[in-house]
């Protein structure tokens, strides 16, 4: 069964179903309204209940591999990890120095790799983002403008936020490449993110590990951290944009990382995947459940149509 092409910028999106804390979290709101209209002696224990539940969710916001908020993809399905895939993503690109080196790296080693890419360094730089398309990657949102705030965001200001990001990283990319996913800056996120990535049909993705490549400026313990454990189904997060640089001739810590980075985990018989290429040929949020298990892929999405000419 041939992969489904992403969806169309313009798609309603999916249906919105809470996840168990948010539906709790609400009940406990109307409990603790209904308890003080009935009792009002009781407003003190009311609201301790509530600051204590909007502490609680602060909290699981603040833990990027948590599923308690919504849904969110920790590692690849199951048919992905059968086939010994592995899921590179890069966040906070393109970057016009940086990201055009990755491209080359990854095709030297025959991988292919999800770029999470802020959504106004899509448009400046659009027709990096149609190469990186073209040459059998995706492109991911991660917001418009990658507010250090975007957690605290009230639903309109982070839906205008991500559909902005969907726009500019849709038109640069080119018919047939609008994103599929999601990562938050920081991956940090609200009870208020799923619904609103539910309305353009986005799935959240954080990852099996990082190597914190914006602050680490030495290469040996950075790949250490992304090659402990690597198995089939991790989800690697590194940065093509605001990376740090080395000490020693300042390059991009990223362009020494990924090079041996490749070569284990092709040595572990494992293959780079773009997370479209590793993703089922179902709905896009069918991984999205408790264990992360899914339906087997059988084919990589077909080539976007602004890369037919090539």
């Amino acid at each position: 069964m041939p992969a489904l092409p992403p969806p169309d910028p313009a798609s309603p999106g999916r249906r919105w179903m809470p996840a168990p804390a948010v539906r709790a979290s609400c009940w406990l709101h109307a409990a603790a309204a209904v308890g003080v209209a009935a009792h009002p002696p009781a407003w003190p224990w009311a609201l301790g209940g509530v600051a204590a539940n909007h502490a609680a969710m602060a909290v699981a916001g603040l833990l990027p591999r948590n599923r308690l908020l919504g849904p969110n993809l920790l590692e690849l399905p199951g048919g992905a990890r059968r086939r010994g895939e592995v899921a590179l993503t890069f966040d906070d690109g393109p970057d016009p120095d940086v990201t055009p080196r990755v491209l080359d790296l990854l095709e030297g080693h025959g991988a292919t790799a999800s770029f999470f890419l802020i959504g106004r360094r899509a448009a400046r730089h659009a027709p990096l983002v149609r190469e990186l398309v073209c040459r059998g990657h995706s492109a991911e949102n991660h917001t418009h403008r990658h507010p250090a705030g975007f957690a605290a965001l009230p639903f309109g200001a982070m839906r205008r936020e991500i559909a902005a990001a969907q726009d500019a990283i849709a038109d640069a990319a080119g018919p047939g490449a609008a994103p599929r996913f999601f990562r938050p800056p920081a991956g940090i996120r609200s009870p208020l993110l799923d619904p609103a990535l539910s309305a353009v049909g986005l799935l959240h993705v954080s990852w099996t590990r990082r190597c914190f490549d914006t602050v680490r400026r030495d290469p040996a313990p950075l790949l250490r951290r992304l090659g402990r454990g690597l198995a089939a189904g991790d989800v690697l997060l590194l940065h093509d944009g605001n990376v740090a640089r080395t000490r020693n001739g300042g390059v991009p810590v990223v362009l020494e990382v990924l090079p041996p980075l490749l070569r284990q985990i092709a040595a572990a018989g494992l293959r780079a995947v773009s997370l479209p290429r590793a993703m089922p040929a179902g709905e896009p949020d069918a991984p999205a459940d408790a264990d992360g298990a899914g339906q087997e892929a059988a084919a990589a999405p077909p080539a976007p149509a602004a890369c037919a000419s090539r």
